[in-house]
């Protein structure tokens, strides 16, 4: 599988609903790494928009000084969020994008005209609109635009993108996001503005092939980062043979991913992505989390105070599958407390305990499963509902707590607490296994507190936030 996220602009350092988005993905990768299937997992920044100009200017710097900064604290979010992700492109700097960029825009050829334009033009989005103010909340006046572009024949696709929706070719989830997608194709498609003059630019960006006064539309350059990224046999291996080719994004960019994309790779004559995966947005106080809200909650000041598990076990636990989901400090410390420190923690510790205080730490034979849940949980994540597949990891929890109850073990004879603690020390490990795509460090912990023959000493394994 294939699974890349957005490329998120670099004007400002990374936000957390940056890390709900990369989250999502880890998870996804590890769990089908762990099923043994090859995963190519991909992430990077855009740096070639205005935005990134914009901020430079503002902050008055180069915006190759503001972009390689900004850029590296997006890629350090590997070791803060336990990230795995194989790759990371740069668009200002991977030596094969700008080519690969410059090989698609001419294999549309045949789809690309100049004509005059004049429109309203946020830069918060980097895409123009009929009239103000922005449709995804961006606070800054949209700004009339009036120039000579070049545009890519998007009406010519309409057909082609509604057989591929509706067959399922092309599968968007959740529903109500494939819904509104074939509703604003079936609404008719107008051609796509796909270059900027590159004085508007201020000469950031790839110029277009043979037309050095304007540069490539943001869009169109970020887009194909997904196959430009690919070099040699790894183009042909993930782009071309890989049956499983799924992007990750939030719902704002929903019409550049199942829309435009696709309909550039049509032109191009490319293999297309096989799913598009949305998520909704993480607000604060009901807002949008943004660099431009001023409520952009730092992931790394998240998991220097309360660690990597509460961060990500929130973004995953939480989240739901369609809806917002508003982010407090408060609410990331109570979910951290009540299931990684008083459950998951607390479960392994007394099973632990237990073994020691009557088998001398010695690990009986496993009795039977408690709760089968790999099923439960591929079920989920292959509908994109992290959420349902955390709580299926959570009912392992469930039912070992239910067992100790139902057992109680400390009343039992010898052999009939032999038999319930082998069953407890093998949910325990089974907890470890099912727990590894989500929270990857404690699974190790869990897993390290149940090894072996004769287990060793337990100890706090999460803890506790709140004061």
């Amino acid at each position: 599988m294939y699974i890349t996220t957005t490329i998120p602009y670099v004007n400002a350092r990374p936000h957390l609903g940056h890390a709900l988005e990369l989250v999502q993905a880890d998870a996804l990768a590890r769990h089908h790494r762990r099923r043994g299937e090859p995963v190519r997992f991909q992430t990077g920044t855009d740096d070639n928009s205005l935005k990134n100009v914009l901020a430079a200017e503002a902050e008055g710097v180069p915006v190759r000084e503001l972009v390689d900064r900004n850029a590296a604290a997006f890629e350090g979010l590997r070791g803060t969020l336990d990230l795995s992700f194989d790759s990371f492109i740069r668009t200002s700097s991977h030596p094969g994008h700008r080519a690969g960029v410059e090989r698609i825009w001419r294999a549309t050829a045949h789809d690309l005209y100049q004509r005059h334009y004049e429109g309203l033009y946020c830069v918060g989005c980097e895409q123009f609109y009929p009239e103000g103010p922005c449709p995804d909340g961006h606070e800054a006046p949209l700004q009339l635009v009036s120039e000579r572009n070049w545009f890519f024949r998007l009406s010519r696709y309409q057909d082609a993108l509604l057989d591929l929706i509706r067959s399922g070719r092309l599968r968007i989830e959740p529903a109500a996001r494939r819904n509104e997608v074939l509703a604003f194709v079936e609404a008719g498609l107008d051609d796509l503005s796909v270059s900027r003059s590159a004085a508007r630019a201020r000469g950031w960006g790839i110029p277009v092939p043979d037309d050095p006064g304007q540069v490539v539309y943001v869009w169109w350059d970020a887009l194909a980062n997904y196959v430009t990224a690919l070099e040699g046999g790894d183009y042909d291996r993930w782009w071309v043979r890989e049956p499983g080719k799924v992007h990750l994004m939030g719902k704002g960019v929903i019409r550049f991913h199942a829309v435009y994309w696709p309909a550039m790779l049509l032109s191009a004559g490319e293999p297309l992505p096989t799913a598009i995966f949305v998520h909704d947005y993480l607000t604060a106080d009901g807002r949008k989390i943004s660099k431009s809200s001023g409520n952009a909650a730092d992931p790394v000041a998240l998991v220097d105070a309360y660690g990597v598990d509460a961060v990500r076990w929130w973004l995953l636990r939480e989240v739901p599958r369609v809806g917002d989901a508003d982010f407090t400090e408060a609410r990331l410390i109570a979910r951290s407390d009540e299931d990684l420190a008083n459950g998951l923690g607390n479960l392994v510790n007394r099973v632990a305990t237990m073994v020691h205080r009557f088998l001398d730490g010695h690990v009986p034979p496993a009795g039977e499963p408690l709760a089968e849940v790999s099923g439960t949980v591929h079920e989920a994540l292959e509908a994109f509902d992290f959420r349902r597949a955390a709580q299926g990891v959570w009912e392992i929890v469930e039912q070992a707590n239910k067992y100790v109850e139902r057992t109680r073990p400390w009343q039992q004879d010898p052999r009939g607490r032999e038999a319930s603690l082998g069953t407890l020390v093998h949910a325990c490990r089974e907890l470890a296994v099912q727990l590894e795509p989500f929270l990857p460090t404690a699974a190790v912990r869990v897993a390290a507190a149940v090894a072996g023959e004769r287990l060793p000493r337990p100890r706090p394994l999460f803890r506790r936030l709140a004061g």
